[in-house]
């Protein structure tokens, strides 16, 4: 199997897909399922990484009407083969993402993917390809591939990770940057623009989304930004597989960011954890007090409406509050001054400081993700894993790893409707249930026991192959 991906650690990340990238192909080689992954070579790779890679050879690759350089690269990461693809009229530059000629550089990506393989050691069966960075590699797969002897075998896969960012672009590059024909233009055109994603939809075999609800929602109009029409009618080939967590970078007994070490035999270290980070953040320290937390991009969908809007009355409780993150400047300014208007109770911290993010998940009592939407989510998995109890709403993959602990059995404290009381009731409940001395540390344990390994995800992904491969 070829992963075809934007980005993936230790190279190259800007969120989740990076971390996906990094550990699914692992999991998939310790099943014996032979994985490579292939990204761009961006200028920000690390120079340590530099140093390691291989050059294997040089090719060029059609873009519509030109031909292109490209520079083929070959590192290892924990047994696991990636190649990166060279090009610096189109990498060498800040950022993965957002420049005025996106469209012509994925391109360019996506059809030297498929150009590479003639050029290694590798005949995967399956091209896994991952948001729509890399949508058009199971589309001119289909079209300028799929005939030729040696490429006759292989079987596609697109993955959505996000259905709001979707590759949307004017028809008028269909052939001049694309090099789509005008016969296939239906095969990417949705409400007369290129949507890319809708094009890896199409053409690919088999679509999967990173959790068995979102898979569910974005069928329906209120999650879907305008591809559920499409998705509905290809629902035979749909189906939702809940990310996993690297277990071992997050990992509360070897985890080198955070002050003390503790596990399920011996749980004394998360209390100093608490208090290192009320040291490090100025709060008072006090070990009785509840401390929330949230780490997250200032975003609509992270459901930060929702805490604005009740947040004053929140505070009233005997609590601590922790918010770490950047983004939109409006949600910014509101907890700047929600910090001024309750010190020692309220705290932001702005921008995403990845050794304070693992401080917070080992140092907090509950970790807050009201999300309008979330495909997957990864942050209430880590929560889990520190020991920190979540308080979620009930969507996409929230739903799928969270279950409320009324039952006896859940991990945390959930909601259904996008309502800012239901989620302040939920805290609330939460903020009870810590302070019963004898069941909370039964929720903790519970909700660190929680098997949230690419293992199992790695297993579902197996299954799919061999279906696909069977056809």
């Amino acid at each position: 199997m070829l992963f075809v991906t934007s980005e993936a650690l230790p190279f190259a990340a800007s969120g989740g897909l990076a971390e996906v990238s990094g550990s699914l192909p692992r999991a998939l080689r310790q099943r014996l399922i032979g994985c490579r992954v292939v990204l761009p070579l961006y200028e920000s790779v690390p120079q340590e990484w530099r140093d390691q890679m291989r050059f294997v050879t040089s090719f060029t690759v059609p873009v519509a009407w030109r031909r292109q350089y490209c520079g083929l690269f070959e590192a290892r990461v924990d047994g696991v083969i990636y190649y990166l693809l060279d090009n610096q009229y189109y990498f060498k530059r800040a950022g993965l993402y957002g420049h005025y000629d996106d469209a012509e550089r994925f391109a360019f990506f996506s059809r030297a993917v498929l150009e590479m393989l003639q050029y290694i050691d590798f005949r995967p069966d399956i091209l896994h390809a991952n948001d729509w960075q890399a949508a058009l590699a199971p589309v001119y797969y289909s079209l300028f591939y799929s005939d030729r002897e040696e490429y006759r075998h292989i079987k596609t896969v697109f993955t959505i990770h996000n259905i709001q960012y979707q590759g949307k672009y004017g028809m008028e590059i269909l052939g001049d940057v694309f090099g789509i024909p005008e016969g296939a233009r239906s095969l990417v055109e949705q409400d007369g623009c290129i949507n890319l994603m809708k094009g890896g939809i199409e053409a690919a075999n088999r679509v999967t989304t990173v959790s068995p609800t979102y898979a569910q929602e974005i069928m329906d109009p209120w999650f879907s930004h305008g591809l559920d029409t499409i998705l509905r009618a290809r629902e035979w080939k749909l189906s939702g597989i809940l990310n996993g967590i690297d277990t071992d970078s997050y990992n509360p007994a070897t985890d080198p960011d955070i002050a003390a070490h503790y596990s399920l035999e011996d749980m004394a270290g998360k209390a100093e954890d608490k208090r290192a980070l009320q040291e490090r953040l100025c709060l008072p320290q006090r070990p009785e007090v509840p401390l929330i937390a949230m780490v997250t991009r200032l975003v609509a969908h992270k459901g930060l409406d929702l805490v604005k809007y009740v947040l004053d009355e929140l505070l009233q409780e005997d609590i601590q509050f922790v918010v770490l993150g950047s983004g939109d400047w409006t949600y910014e300014n509101t907890f700047r001054e929600m910090q001024e208007r309750y010190p020692g109770k309220f705290l932001y911290c702005h921008g995403f400081v990845p050794e304070l993010a693992r401080k917070i998940y080992a140092g907090a009592d509950i970790f807050l993700m009201p999300s309008k939407s979330e495909p997957c989510g990864l942050s209430q998995m880590i929560a889990c894993r520190y020991g920190t109890v979540p308080v979620v709403r009930e969507t996409g993959g929230l739903k799928d790893s969270i279950t409320d602990c009324g039952d006896g059995q859940g991990l945390g404290f959930t909601f259904k409707t996008y309502n800012a009381n239901d989620m302040l009731y939920a805290i609330r409940r939460s903020l009870g249930a810590y302070a019963n001395k004898t069941d909370w540390p039964v929720l903790v344990r519970r909700s660190m026991e929680a098997d949230f390994s690419w293992g199992r995800s790695a297993n579902e992904y197996i299954k799919l192959y061999k279906a696909l491969m069977k056809e």
